[in-house]
């Protein structure tokens, strides 16, 4: 089976020419007329414009549809530091979810720099050309530094997906995890097992929504990151609390959510059995979550489950974030993807998931029924309305918080009222 699988993804990859993507024309060029347009001497107008007003590159360039999708290879899917040229299959699968879920286009950018400032400045010097900047497979801690220097030098968006692509689906499913269990974010004791880019920023984004900084334990490879430790680094050092609590075992007991981002098999069933009654369960790790789901439902029959596989309901998958969210913020000419832009995103999943599902949504995953419920919790991929929930409201919190370069797009649709 792995071996079919590994020469179907090489062959995949290969054939019929190598790699995934191309560059496209969109003008005419077929006469002298169109060609003298194209380059010299037309070029030269929107050359002369441009250097007089930058914010006119939105308009006589690709600028606005077009992101970057740049990694240094230190951290790609599971196989850790490949280098940057090894993670290029990655970009170029990244490259092609943007384009075919919100028609983005990307040029995906490798960049072989080990030092931080090195691979900030490389990227900051090219930036100008984009609308956005979508960071991807990034070791942390470098990945915040890397975020946060590029923020503050930069003008457009720069979203490093594993930290908030992640925290921004996982959010919206458990926020209706919770509803469907009759618990309260504010109420919920939590236990999130890895701290790294998508463990510290799902946290984060859960206590912006109203989650209590106390009742998160949160756990690296020593166990429970509490304020007894002197080894923190300064993001683990945010979430450090009081607690005599150690071990994963002693931190799941009472718990009402469990969320994994860290390695396969760490969950027991003891461990799952000790957690509160209508527990929650988020076991991301890919392909072998922390806890298996049949397991888990044996042990717990009133959990609600979610994994990061596709053959498993509630697929945390964050091709429903990253394509849509950047589409919102590059139809507003976005400075940023701010706080309150993730929360309208959190916000449009969420409700998305409680609409009927549509018809061909059945047809696609070969399913006869799906609705709101323990099974159901995450929109799926490929509803199509994905591009009516999530951009518009990401556009309208740009526009609010005053990141937007435009008003909010006339072609929307009117966004959900949520």
């Amino acid at each position: 089976m792995f071996e079919d699988l590994k020469k179907a993804a090489l062959d995949y990859h290969e054939f019929p020419v190598p790699g995934k993507l191309a560059t496209q024309i969109t003008k005419p060029c077929t006469t002298q007329q169109e060609l003298s347009l194209a380059y010299t001497p037309g070029v030269a107008e929107p050359v002369r414009v441009i250097a007089g007003d930058a914010d006119l590159a939105y308009r006589y360039t690709n600028k606005g549809n077009l992101v970057a999708v740049i990694t240094d290879g230190s951290a790609v899917l599971g196989l850790g530091d490949v280098g940057a040229l090894a993670g290029k299959p990655v970009m170029e699968g990244k490259a092609v979810l943007f384009k075919r879920f919100a028609k983005i286009d990307v040029f995906d950018l490798e960049v072989d720099a080990q030092e931080i400032d090195v691979f900030v400045d490389t990227v900051a010097r090219i930036a100008s050309g984009f609308g956005g900047i979508n960071l991807e497979d990034i070791a942390a801690p470098r990945c915040f530094d890397i975020e946060r220097a590029l923020s503050e030098r930069l003008d457009i968006p720069v979203f490093h997906d594993d930290q908030h692509g992640t925290a921004i689906i996982i959010c919206a499913g458990l926020l209706n995890a919770l509803e469907l269990q009759d618990k309260t974010l504010a109420e919920a004791n939590i236990v999130c097992l890895g701290a790294g880019a998508a463990g510290i920023a799902s946290m984060r984004l859960l206590k912006e929504l109203g989650a209590s900084a106390d009742k998160i334990l949160m756990l690296d490879r020593r166990g429970v990151i509490s304020r007894k430790r002197q080894d923190l680094n300064p993001y683990k050092q945010e979430f450090a609390i009081d607690t005599d609590r150690v071990t994963l075992a002693e931190a799941m007991r009472g718990a009402d959510v469990f969320i994994g981002v860290s390695g396969p098999n760490l969950v027991t069933p003891d461990m799952l059995a000790s957690m509160a009654a209508r527990p929650i369960v988020f076991a991301l790790s890919n392909p072998d979550p922390e806890i298996d789901p049949p397991i888990a439902h044996q042990v717990r029959p009133d959990l609600i489950m979610a994994t990061g596989r596709s053959d498993y309901p509630n697929q945390v998958n964050n091709v429903l974030g990253f394509p849509f969210i950047f589409r919102g913020a590059l139809d507003v000419r976005a400075r940023a993807i701010n706080s309150e832009m993730q929360k309208a995103a959190v916000e449009g999943l969420r409700v998305l998931a409680q609409e009927p599902v549509l018809p061909e949504i059945l047809r696609a995953y070969r399913l006869q029924s799906l609705a709101f419920g323990p099974e159901y919790i995450i929109p799926k991929p490929f509803d199509p309305r994905l591009m009516d929930y999530v951009p518009p409201a990401v556009a309208r919190a740009a526009v609010d918080s005053g990141v937007a370069r435009t008003g909010y797009p006339k072609h929307y649709q009117p966004a959900a009222s949520f």
